[in-house]
């Protein structure tokens, strides 16, 4: 039986991702060698190493749990296409002390290294309660001052470190978030974003730092660098960041007014029984799915599954299957208000797999017709250009490849049964 190949369509990557063996289809991007070259090529030597590796790494790390005082959360992380592992988290749902009804997250991305990242997450959150800003009763103005210090004061002591230990490469982005009984503070020093979703729209989110921001590039300019190919010099594509102390050398200059600033934006708001969830993702994330869409997505994911954890990986996968090469890493913190599981929504995801599974089996049904038998990439492309009415909000076809695959299987299996009973009755 030949098998039908769909030609003259670009092949999403998420499709080369999932057909192990079906196609030798990975780009040379995704394996950092030059175009055309030989599988097995040894690199030339004193060639840079690439930071995509050949095949990506998707064991993932998942966390989940709760507070007392009524927040649930998860997170789920992946290397991914990455080289290296640069990502970082902090997860405190219930901070010690007389601070038990508060709660701390953090989403660090670090860069040519994990060194800055993995510092800030063991030790961030002691140096903003150092600044003794967090108390029981709560004055909204410390708060915010208490958590800008505690940035500027990690950096400074993470550039100490980096002159006695001879490294000054290597940063970490970071956004965080302290919860408090009355408020929501979020604090962002790079590209990595939180966003909060109350009553169903998404209500806040931090603004990324990037060199090409009028602000941003003003502040760049006056310390003596330059902006190039959307990057600080050419080369760094965040304006904020803890580390990169290479970028920090302007000695006339504060911290603050550096190429690359460890001051974070901080926005705080107000706590309503309307809050649903907040997500806090670094920009392997971002640069894939806006923040409406991801909000929509994870809305319609918490309907139909009660497992956070789970909800984080369908959010990892989404990023996967779309094409992020970065790193990833996403914590979701549901607040009492987040959208529940309900029939109604787990009636219309059967229907959904229902109707996937017969264009599936009508994909088999048409191909056997001339003799044919397709082959997965062949399925997920005719999906791909179909009108499936209920795909989840943000998601789209990609989001359903698991029940894409398990129906696909079951129709190869259905055609070798049948082919099993044919040859059984030639034979007798």
């Amino acid at each position: 039986m030949r098998t039908a190949r769909k030609a003259n369509v670009e092949v999403p990557a998420f499709v080369r991702q999932l057909v192990k063996g079906t196609e030798k289809m990975v780009s040379s991007l995704f394996k950092g060698g030059r175009e055309g070259a030989d599988e097995g090529e040894v690199a030339e030597e004193g060639a840079i190493p690439s930071p995509y590796l050949d095949q990506p790494i998707l064991e993932k790390h998942n966390e989940q749990g709760w507070a007392k005082w009524g927040i649930k959360f998860a997170l789920s992380s992946v290397q991914g296409w990455r080289a290296q592992m640069e990502d970082a988290h902090t997860c405190v749902p219930e901070m010690e002390g007389d601070l038990d009804s508060w709660g701390f997250f953090a989403v660090y991305d670090g860069h040519a290294g994990s060194t800055v990242a993995q510092y800030c997450s063991r030790n961030l959150l002691d140096h903003i309660r150092a600044t003794g800003a967090i108390k029981p009763v709560e004055d909204k103005d410390h708060v915010r001052r208490g958590i800008r210090d505690a940035f500027l004061s990690i950096d400074q002591h993470l550039h100490t470190m980096a002159r006695r230990q001879g490294w000054e490469r290597g940063g970490s982005t970071v956004v965080a978030a302290m919860l408090s009984p009355y408020h929501i503070y979020l604090a962002n020093c790079g590209d990595s974003r939180a966003v909060l979703c109350r009553d169903g729209q998404l209500c806040l989110y931090t603004e990324d730092h990037k060199p090409f921001n009028p602000r941003e590039m003003e502040r760049i300019q006056n310390a003596g660098g330059t902006v190039s190919l959307q990057r600080i010099n050419g080369s760094l594509a965040v304006s904020r960041a803890l580390g990169d102390f290479n970028y920090k050398e302007t000695e006339w200059r504060t911290p603050t007014e550096q190429m690359v600033s460890p001051e974070p934006d901080i926005y705080e708001v107000e706590r309503s029984a309307a809050d649903e969830f907040l997500l806090l993702a670094c920009d392997g994330v971002w640069d894939i799915i806006s923040s409406e869409e991801l909000c929509s997505f994870v809305r319609n994911r918490l309907e139909v599954c009660a497992d956070l954890s789970e909800v984080c990986t369908q959010v990892v996968d989404l990023c996967l299957y779309k094409g992020s090469l970065d790193n990833i890493t996403v914590i979701l913190i549901c607040f009492p208000g987040a959208p529940q599981v309900s029939r109604e929504a787990l009636q219309r995801e059967a229907e959904l797999e229902n109707l996937i599974e017969t264009k599936v089996a009508d994909i088999f049904e048409d191909q056997r017709a001339s003799d044919m038998e397709p082959d997965l990439l062949y399925v997920l492309n005719c999906l791909s250009s179909a009108a499936i009415p209920g795909l989840p909000p943000g998601g789209d076809i990609t989001s359903k490849r698991n029940c894409i695959i398990s129906a696909y299987y079951k129709q190869k299996e259905a055609s070798r049964s049948d082919a099993d009973i044919d040859a059984s009755g030639i034979l007798h």
